[in-house]
């Protein structure tokens, strides 16, 4: 029997200009807000929530006083926040303000980063002065922010149907980015038509999960699950980038529902394609990291995959829900601490790139990226620690199940999960309730590229995340 509800609240987050935005190993300031930023909140519950009595303060009439609201404790609520990536400690603050504003437990509390590389920067550690204090407004703008959303979200539940289907993204839109080299080296961004690029590692997952809320008296609600950086602008001008545009094209076609994207694996997955033909180049640059990047490239992309949500849209399969449930699962990961030989240059690196010296690092584009990342990383663990313990979080809407991931897994880490028993759908997400980095599979650790030499972790982690994934999923069917 269906007793679902589902709520839905989209509230602004647009930073102060000025403020630092994250995404590269170069400095970037927001210059002007593009397109506005958002945290869409998505509320869920099965049945009626229980009333409670509060006692709040009334400034009409100056005393305080009781009043009834409903108690939420077994909602599940799941955030989609317009940002590069919110640290561990920091969705955990934010999970405890949504907490304490709704009484929903933090266990079923999901928040995920879309990574849009045209966001402020959330990295305290990372600046001083005026830029860390812009960055210190920032943060506690989104504290009102978030439990506005949640707020927002459970005061509008309403009777709702699940629907679910699986469609497939156009062509030209997704491509793995890391290339074996003719010369047997692996490379992350090659050079646009280089003629020493051999092969693409890996296989793109090109399945569009979609997931409809036909709610009672109120909007559509739509979810749209795909692994694909959202890095198609390179610029320092504030943007969701993809999800945005793929938002105004879709809810201009049915204005009468709402769409959130949740960006599935994507740590090996980019928009560019290395040997372009026919109008790849239309409307498009190449950047720095040797990526098609531009306004035109956002619209393409954007417009590309709602078209994909839009074919399957008016064909989902509806079940009945009659629960909804989370759990969180903390694993232990060893950590990618550098050998004691390899710090001198790794310092050399850091400290020239630190110093706005990088012409002196004998590396351009995306492998002066690598060597400052990996150098970068290498800095940061040379005194360990020997581990890191980080969170994996479950959501199971009755047979559709979301698998949190606090990073960026491979495209593989995401075909891995979704084959887990007893489900009718399964939604990887990154980024979700933290981000800690890159989890490039085994393989990718022998082979080397950007994504490997820049992680935290040891080789070993993302089969970690999909042995551990795969049980807190069984757990939630239990």
């Amino acid at each position: 029997m269906n007793s679902l509800r589902v709520g839905f609240a989209r509230v602004n987050v647009d930073p102060p200009l000025g403020i630092p935005v994250r995404g590269y190993y170069v400095e970037r300031y927001a210059s002007a807000i593009l397109d506005h930023l958002h945290i869409n909140m998505l509320a869920y519950e099965c049945g009626e929530g229980e009333e409670k009595t509060v006692t709040e303060y009334n400034p009409d009439t100056g005393r305080y006083e009781e009043r009834k609201t409903a108690r939420h404790d077994n909602a599940v609520l799941m955030a989609c926040i317009d940002n590069c990536g919110l640290k561990t400690e920091q969705c955990d603050m934010y999970r405890g303000v949504i907490s304490e504003a709704t009484g929903v437990p933090m266990d079923r509390i999901y928040i995920h980063s879309d990574h849009t590389h045209t966001a402020p920067s959330t990295m305290r550690e990372s600046f001083e002065g005026e830029k860390l204090e812009l960055i210190d407004k920032y943060l506690e703008l989104l504290k009102v922010r978030f439990a506005d959303a949640a707020t927002e979200a459970l005061s509008d539940l309403k009777p709702a149907k699940m629907g679910y289907c699986v469609g497939r993204a156009p062509e030209r839109v997704a491509y793995i980015r890391r290339y074996k080299m003719k010369d047997g080296s692996t490379m992350t961004c090659p050079p646009i038509n280089d003629p020493n690029i051999d092969h693409p590692i890996g296989e793109l997952d090109q399945r569009v999960n979609v997931i409809r809320f036909d709610r009672e008296g109120a909007e559509t609600i739509v979810i749209m699950n795909y692994g694909l950086h959202a890095d198609t602008l390179n610029l320092d001008k504030i943007s969701p980038d993809f999800p945005g545009e793929l938002a105004r094209a879709f809810e201009a076609a049915i204005p009468e529902a709402r769409i959130v994207t949740f960006v599935g694996a994507q740590g090996d997955v980019g928009s560019t394609h290395v040997f372009p033909e026919g109008g790849d180049m239309n409307d498009t640059l190449i950047s720095f990291d040797n990526e098609m990047k531009s306004p035109g490239m956002c619209r393409f992309v954007g417009r590309a995959l709602a078209g994909s949500v839009l074919q399957v849209y008016d064909k989902v399969e509806y079940v009945d829900v009659d629960s909804v449930n989370a759990a969180v699962k903390y694993i232990r990961i060893p950590a990618n601490v550098p050998p004691k030989e390899a710090m001198p240059l790794a310092h050399r690196y850091k400290d020239l790139h630190d110093a706005g010296r990088d012409s002196e690092i004998p590396y351009t584009a995306m492998e002066l990226t690598t060597v400052v990342a990996e150098a970068t990383r290498m800095c940061n663990l040379e005194n360990g620690p020997e581990y890191f313990e980080f969170p994996l979080t479950g959501v199971a809407i009755g047979p559709v199940a979301f698998l949190g991931i606090p990073g960026e897994p491979f495209t593989e880490v995401g075909r891995q999960i979704k084959t887990a028993d007893g489900w009718k759908l399964v939604c990887p997400t990154i980024n979700t309730n933290g981000k800690e980095g890159y989890f490039p599979t085994k393989d990718a650790f022998d082979e080397g590229g950007y994504e490997a030499r820049s992680s935290r972790f040891k080789s070993g982690v993302a089969e970690k995340i999909i042995e551990e994934g795969k049980a807190l999923l069984d757990e939630l069917r239990s």
